[in-house]
């Protein structure tokens, strides 16, 4: 069987928004890796300018490959913020010195399980993970949408299921370590994911370009976010089916940070102050994106899942953070090789 890897190379936008050069009356502007999907990241930036008067260059990447952009611009970075993407990942990236702590007032009403104690990332939404299938694979094969893990290892899944790689991709690694916590560690998890392997018919770079290849019936089901199954069920792709694993799924907290070594930095904490706010959290309701808020007081979609009508495992953010790269080299050497 013919295996496809989409493992770098993804789309990188530069948006340079603002009306002026120099940014608000303190001078300066912010220069922002985002991790939402486009639409809500240009909608997000836009309403923060609008708000605030300060200017923002800003540059749309993965949660990976955002990480891997900071890692790589260390002794000279390049970026003030971190917007978007799952809390494992700016964890990877504290422990390596590249996000600098702010506790903001605002995040104060924030409940602490959604933002680091030290003030190094705030959470400002909640994801969980889902299977997107196809209702016209499940047809073709007599199959009803999976509600276990262990249901994408039916002979009908084989070269039709896309997930994203976890090196890239924060949506894929929060699913891989859910995947190990579900099966209840990190042997049974990876004997799974063998199994698992051969279903896989491409890893894409986008978490949620497996949900649009779903949509268009180019494959039989996805392994993404619940909010992006969500978008795409509203954005007309009707023969995609929302379903979850009853033993459990995993979740992100996705977050903002200080990138270390910023050169506004006075900036930089009144984008977080921002970020946290219900104005800000609840930017996704006008462009169609479903996440779950973080903020008591800010509205969520109604579309939105209800996050206790589901079975979530136990999922430390700090763990999934710490373990991240032991996890990601295993899967290469072990499941990819």
């Amino acid at each position: 069987m013919k295996k496809h890897w989409m493992l770098a190379g993804g789309l990188v936008g530069l948006l340079a928004l603002g009306a002026c050069s120099q940014g608000d009356e303190s001078g300066g502007t912010l220069t922002v890796y985002v991790g939402f999907q486009e639409d809500h990241a240009v909608a997000a930036i836009d309403k923060f300018t609008e708000e605030t008067g300060i200017d923002v260059n800003m540059v749309r990447m993965s949660a990976g490959e955002i990480l891997a952009k900071i890692r790589a611009e260390k002794n000279n970075p390049q970026a003030d913020i971190w917007y978007g993407g799952p809390a494992d990942t700016f964890v990877a990236a504290q422990k390596e010195g590249l996000l600098h702590a702010y506790q903001s007032p605002e995040a104060d009403v924030i409940p602490d399980e959604y933002k680091d104690s030290e003030g190094y990332w705030s959470g400002v939404y909640v994801g969980v993970i889902g299977f997107a299938t196809n209702q016209n694979f499940l047809d073709d094969n007599g199959l009803e949408a999976p509600t276990s893990w262990d249901d994408l290892l039916d002979p009908a899944y084989q070269n039709e299921l896309v997930m994203a790689h976890p090196s890239s991709s924060g949506t894929a690694y929060t699913a891989l370590y859910s995947i190990l916590e579900s099966k209840g560690g990190d042997d049974p998890g990876f004997d799974y994911l063998e199994q698992l392997h051969p279903q896989i018919q491409q890893y894409t770079t986008s978490g949620s370009a497996p949900g649009r290849m779903v949509g268009l019936n180019e494959a039989g089901a996805g392994i993404l976010f619940a909010h992006d199954i969500i978008k795409y069920q509203e954005e007309g792709f009707e023969d995609i089916v929302l379903s979850f694993p009853e033993e459990g799924t995993g979740f992100e907290i996705g977050s903002s940070a200080i990138i270390e070594g910023s050169k506004n930095e006075e900036l930089a904490e009144q984008f977080i102050d921002w970020s946290v706010s219900p104005s800000a959290q609840e930017v996704g309701q006008t462009t169609s994106n479903y996440q779950n808020l973080t903020h008591p007081d800010a509205e969520e979609p109604e579309e939105a899942v209800k996050l206790d009508e589901l079975t979530l495992v136990d999922s430390d953010p700090l763990e999934a953070g710490d373990r991240r790269q032991d996890i990601i080299d295993r899967f290469e050497r072990d499941i990819i090789n």
